[in-house]
């Protein structure tokens, strides 16, 4: 997946942090996201009620639909790593034929 995060991977990341009960600052650290981007996401994930915010504890909490989400995520998650290592095989390969073909 290297080192860039996409949409997902960040909702992803925002979600393990809500698991825990968490408020905002505990969020935007475990997430590892700027207090804008951290926004605009809790307001996505609050929307898509992945997400509620519980008003007696301060804190946000995970919804049955955000574990759902989480569960499904692992999956997808492990699924694309299996199929990037098994394309970078491939491509390695592409370029061993492709040196065979090769008058040098």
């Amino acid at each position: 997946m290297g080192s860039y995060r996409g949409r997902l991977d960040i909702i992803a990341d925002i979600l393990r942090a809500v698991s825990q009960n968490a408020k905002k600052t505990q969020i935007m650290y475990q997430a590892n996201l700027s207090y804008q981007v951290l926004q605009k996401y809790l307001n996505e994930v609050s929307e898509a009620l992945l997400i509620e915010f519980n008003c007696q504890d301060q804190c946000y909490v995970l919804t049955d639909k955000g574990k759902a989400f989480l569960e499904a995520y692992k999956e997808y998650s492990r699924d694309y790593i299996y199929l990037e290592k098994r394309m970078n095989e491939i491509q390695d390969k592409r370029k061993v034929l492709e040196a065979l073909c090769s008058r040098k």
